[in-house]
């Protein structure tokens, strides 16, 4: 996609590449990612005026795309900042769109950015989430078990408790860890809930879900 957008972004971002960082930051991402070697501080006060002047009637789902489609880093990052950003243009209905990017070179990072943005879109609802959990990959249920963060009472209790358990069986590390910090950031709302529910459950529940759930408890 060609768009001024994206030439913008870039012209911002390359005079700020740090091979020497880069290099230190592609290590600490196993190898995985080629990156220009900007520190994320950095790298979003950079952006922010380009992001604050993004037309109003741009498809973000489409510079999303373009972005993602870039082989550094940053530009996924800044695709996730401009969603950030902008999330009151998008719908639930954009929900499916979003998922498909991140299962794009997917990593901790930009599935955990993602789940941010998608838990704004939702809005306190769960649309494609009851799917999202039986996914094939578990990057896409590791979002589903994420979607309430930060919620609080508006946690829909029984949906996190269920989901939690349909995947307590999976190895997969950062399904167990996505376990403990969803159950986790739930005991801040509600301790006794978390307490009771992970000591009821803890034979099914991995060692480390458990230890998660439980850490400031």
């Amino acid at each position: 996609m060609n768009h001024p957008f994206i030439d913008d972004i870039r012209a911002t971002l390359l005079p700020l590449a740090d091979p020497g960082r880069a290099t230190a930051m592609r290590a600490y991402m196993r190898e995985r990612f080629t990156f220009l070697g900007i520190a994320t501080p950095a790298r979003r006060a950079a952006i922010r005026p380009v992001l604050n002047h993004l037309p109003q009637n741009v498809s973000l789902i489409s510079l999303a795309q373009a972005l993602w489609g870039l082989p550094e880093r940053e530009y996924h990052y800044a695709a996730l900042d401009m969603l950030a950003m902008h999330w009151k243009q998008l719908q639930p209905a954009d929900i499916p769109a979003l998922m498909t990017l991140a299962q794009s070179n997917a990593w901790w990072d930009s599935i955990d950015g993602m789940a941010g943005i998608i838990s704004d879109v939702l809005r306190h609802q769960h649309d494609y989430m009851d799917s999202a959990i039986a996914h094939h990959d578990f990057w896409i249920r590791r979002i589903a078990l994420l979607h309430q963060l930060g919620w609080r009472n508006k946690t829909d209790v029984d949906r996190l408790f269920g989901y939690c358990l349909s995947l307590a069986h999976e190895k997969e590390f950062f399904i167990q860890k996505a376990i403990g910090w969803a159950l986790r950031d739930y005991a801040r709302q509600a301790p006794d809930a978390v307490r009771a529910f992970t000591a009821h459950h803890k034979n099914r529940l991995a060692p480390l879900s458990y230890r998660e759930a439980n850490k400031h408890l």
